[in-house]
């Protein structure tokens, strides 16, 4: 089967048509067919316990070959091969970071991102917010109003286009909600970095600002010099073309008229 997120479609192999099964429900609207997946990860399952000695993740390169571990998983990643094993607990969210931290290596290298971020589409453009746990990702989420398309509560996926724009794009990693976004992509119009307060405002970020709010939330695991400088510049060009907003808001649907 393949898992497309962000327009790349990544072929898991495995053997136990069980947990194939319960990806397929898993990932519903983002499995794809597995034929032109240029990224493949076979899977092995383990018995519960420990498998890797780290606690946190932690994802290294040497010699063209990926590692990436935490408790429940280990990883191997060849980039030249662009193939892959994974051995984990039989929990679906094993391979949910395993896919968040891969995707944030790709996107790396064409100045992209994941960001802790609510996104959606709206009149065809998608706005991103953004925000620590807390912030209002989950609220703002919650009061979108139905012609509102929501992507993610929780995790947004955001791609680089050939013009020099910027797409967000759905994901299947949920917050609170526990709602898979809708597999579309839409151009990105404006961040807004959430806050909520006694009143519904919006005011405009310097660029300083804003690329370091931004910076406190993308998501990037990998310890490697070259990547970690390309994602600091994916973050310097993004707020230099994308407008930045701090949005203050109450819990309440009147926010959404802000949002045009």
């Amino acid at each position: 089967m393949g898992i497309a997120i962000g327009g790349i479609p990544i072929r898991i192999r495995m053997d136990n048509a069980d947990f194939l099964r319960m990806l397929q429900e898993r990932y519903a609207g983002f499995v794809t067919a597995a034929a032109g997946a240029e990224f493949e990860f076979e899977i092995d399952l383990a018995a519960p316990g420990l498998i890797s000695a780290e606690e946190d993740v932690r994802v290294r390169l040497h010699d063209g070959q990926w590692s990436l571990d935490r408790g429940d998983f280990h990883a191997e990643w060849n980039a030249a091969s662009a193939r892959g094993r994974i051995r984990q607990t039989a929990n679906p969210y094993s391979i949910d970071a395993v896919l968040r931290i891969v995707h944030t290596i790709l996107l790396a290298k064409e100045g992209g991102f994941l960001v802790h971020a609510a996104s959606a589409v709206r009149n065809g453009r998608a706005f991103i917010f953004s925000g620590v746990s807390g912030a209002g990702k989950t609220t703002i989420s919650r009061l979108a109003p139905p012609d509102a398309t929501l992507l993610t509560d929780e995790i947004s996926y955001v791609r680089k286009q050939a013009d020099g724009g910027y797409c967000a794009f759905g994901t299947p990693f949920t917050g609170e909600l526990a709602k898979l976004g809708e597999n579309i992509q839409a151009p990105i119009d404006s961040l807004y970095l959430l806050k909520q307060g006694s009143e519904n405002r919006i005011k405009p970020v310097d660029t300083v600002e804003a690329t370091r709010a931004l910076l406190s939330n993308i998501l990037f695991f990998a310890e490697d010099a070259a990547l970690v400088r390309q994602v600091f510049d994916a973050a310097c060009e993004f707020v230099a073309r994308v407008p930045v907003y701090r949005l203050t808001f109450l819990p309440d649907t009147r926010v959404w008229a802000l949002i045009v």
